[in-house]
Formats: structure tokens, C-alpha cells, sequence
């Protein structure tokens, strides 16, 4: 009897022992070879947070032009507002009239103050390939207007600058709360149109000028630094090689994760030696209509600091779902964009029943496709 009961003890403990070790072991559903990255430590003492949200690209195409903005991203502006930082790539410059949309840019001034006052959004991305579309004068004008908003609002811009001086201020672009220093490092791999002067210029795929500025990161004290390339193939949702290659000599020059845009649609996501990498987010906001391009992603990335012991971590990055309706699909007269789990339910809000409908087939194609989980 005694045996039979020490036997019996022997085994539930062995059971408890894998039961508890099941429970902590760390789940990535978005990242293949999940177990690699590691999983954050538990803090004894309450640490301090700091929390960045990044969404894709952000246009203004001609159709949009005549629609009132406003509701444009009203419905995520809660959660951009909310973020230490908010992060959206800027898919135009402010040139100027005549205002136009695709395939030469010129996007009015209020829609970038709309973006930061309206929306919340405090870091402008502006390394990619329609920057230039009204040449050196409209990317100075572009910077200009970003300097009274920065000025009014302390809206920060990056992927950009006029001289010397303000590409060293902001290549990289070096932000701080809670104790903790982060560097971003934004770039693109071409603009559709070339620079006619010295001045102002964009931060170009260059792995010198990339890697130069990883190092001035970690110089001017980054305890995470973020790459936000502008790359790849549109409308694939699957990275290609030139991506691939690019990720893995990010994580080799020592950045801690990598959230790249410009192909309009959601693309997978890994991780490469524990670094995350989304590779594109795909839109926030647009007018366009071709398959996959209305679902985006939002990612939020979390960097601890313990106060008491000084250690500092990045999280597991969570990843949100966006849907961009067209009008008269959700509201009568202009776009919104939605995050996709707050509406799945809410079919009867939509003027249009069957946007609702391509809104969760679209979403569980790419997820399907891209193996993300939200």
C-alpha cells in the first residue's frame, strides 16, 4: 500500500513538473521556429514601459482628394494616440497645388497636420519611392511644412533632411522616454524620381550609409535600435530575396527588430537569431482596390526598463490587423480604416454587406498565406 502511494505521488509530480513547463514555454504564433527568441523574464519590481505602434503606408490618391480626411483614420487613432510613439510611413510629398494622387504625388499640407494633431501620429517616415515625385523642390517644401509641424505639434520626421545638419540630427533618429533610448534607422531602395540638387536628399538602401548610422544609434547611447526599410515586391505576400538578404545583414550590423512597408500588401513574418522581422505592413490608408491591398497590419513593439535593476527588454511584438474601406462600403461619403477583430462581428453596420464579406476573406487568406496570427 505504501508503495503502490509513493508510486502514485512519483507520477503526479512528474506530471505537475510537465505541466507547469508547457505553460512556460514561450509562444510566437506569428514567427516560424517560434522557440528561438527569447521569451522575457518575469519582473519582481513593476517596470517601466514604453510602447511604439507603426503602421504602413499612408496615401492620399486622387479619389481620396475629394473626400472629407477626417474619418480617414479616426477609427485607429485611439490606439495611435495611446502609444509612446506612433510611427506611419508618409507615401507622399507636400508639393504643392496642383494636387494630385498616383502616379506623381502632390498631397495637401492639412493632411499631414490632420496626421499628427488629428491622429497622433509623432514620427514621420519619409525614405520611400514617392518622396520625390515633385523633385528636390517638392521634397524641401515637404520638410519644410514637417518643420512647423514639428515645431507646433513636436512631430518628428526621418528618412529625410534638407543639409548636412539635419540628416546627422535625424539619421538616425534617436527617441527617449521611461529611461529607455531607441534609435530608428528608416530607408528606402529607390524614389521614382531623382534628385536634381546635392540637398535635400533621402536615406537610400545603402549599407554604408545604413550601417553608419546602426553605429551612430548605439554611439549616441540606443539601448534598441529599429530598422523601417522601404522594400520589396509590390503586391507579394511572400518576401523576396533581396529582402531576405538585406534582414539578415540588419540583424548581423546589430538591430533588435525589423518593420519594413511598400508593397501595398501584408507579407509574411520570421525571425532571424530572435530579431523579429515584418516584412511589410501593407497599407493604412489608400484608394486602392487591387487583391490583398486593403488589409494592412499594425505592429506594436514594447522595450521595458526595470528601474531597480537596470535591465532593459524588448517584447513580443503583437500584430493587429487593418481593413481600409472605400466609400459607400461602411460610411456614405468617405474612407475609414478599422482594425479588422473589432468589426468582424458588426457585419450589419455596413452600408455594403459584401465589403464586409472580401474584409474576412481577405483576412483569413493572408493569414493563411502569410502564417500570422492576430
Amino acid at each position: 500500500m505504501k508503495q503502490t502511494r509513493t508510486i502514485t505521488l512519483l507520477l503526479l509530480s512528474l506530471t505537475l513538473c510537465v505541466s507547469l513547463g508547457a505553460q512556460q514555454r514561450p509562444r510566437y504564433p506569428f514567427f516560424s521556429n517560434q522557440y528561438q527568441i527569447p521569451f522575457p523574464k518575469a519582473f519582481l519590481n513593476a517596470p517601466d514601459t514604453v510602447s511604439m505602434i507603426i503602421i504602413g503606408d499612408v496615401m492620399m490618391h486622387t479619389k481620396q482628394l475629394a473626400r472629407d480626411h477626417h474619418p480617414f483614420m479616426e477609427r485607429i487613432a485611439p490606439a495611435l494616440r495611446e502609444a509612446d510613439f506612433a510611427v506611419a510611413n508618409m507615401e507622399f510629398p507636400l508639393g504643392g497645388e496642383p494636387y494630385a494622387g498616383y502616379p506623381a504625388f502632390s498631397t495637401p499640407d492639412y493632411y499631414a497636420w490632420y496626421a499628427g494633431d488629428d491622429c497622433g501620429i509623432n514620427v514621420f517616415l519619409t525614405a520611400n519611392n514617392h518622396v520625390l515625385d515633385r523633385g528636390s523642390r517638392g521634397l524641401k517644401r515637404t520638410l519644410d511644412v514637417y518643420g512647423q509641424i514639428r515645431d507646433s505639434l513636436g512631430v518628428l520626421q526621418t528618412g529625410a533632411a534638407r543639409d548636412q545638419a539635419e540628416w546627422d540630427e535625424t539619421y538616425p533618429l534617436m527617441l527617449f522616454r521611461h529611461g529607455i533610448r531607441i534609435g530608428l534607422v528608416n530607408f528606402t531602395y529607390g524614389t521614382n524620381s531623382g534628385q536634381d540638387t546635392e540637398w535635400p536628399k533621402v536615406n537610400y538602401m545603402r549599407k554604408e550609409e545604413v550601417s553608419a548610422a546602426i553605429r551612430s544609434a548605439r554611439a549616441q547611447g540606443a539601448d534598441f535600435v529599429v530598422a523601417l526599410p522601404h522594400w520589396g515586391t509590390e503586391y507579394q505576400l511572400q518576401h523576396d530575396a533581396t529582402q531576405q538578404s538585406w534582414a539578415k545583414w540588419l540583424v548581423g550590423e546589430g538591430v533588435d527588430a525589423i518593420v519594413g512597408a511598400h508593397p501595398h500588401v501584408v507579407q509574411d513574418t520570421t525571425h532571424i537569431q530572435g530579431v523579429p522581422v515584418i516584412y511589410s505592413l501593407g497599407n493604412a490608408i489608400s484608394n486602392m482596390s487591387i487583391i490583398n491591398s486593403r488589409l494592412g497590419l499594425a505592429v506594436t513593439l514594447r522595450f521595458t526598463h526595470d528601474p531597480l535593476t537596470g535591465e532593459k527588454q524588448m517584447l513580443e511584438p503583437e500584430l493587429r490587423f487593418l481593413w481600409c474601406t472605400l466609400p459607400e462600403r461602411l460610411l456614405p461619403d468617405s474612407y475609414a480604416s478599422l482594425f479588422v477583430k473589432e468589426w468582424a462581428n458588426r457585419r450589419d453596420d455596413w452600408l455594403t454587406p459584401s465589403d464586409f464579406d472580401n474584409m474576412i476573406s481577405t483576412w483569413e487568406r493572408v493569414k493563411n498565406t502569410c502564417g500570422i496570427e492576430d
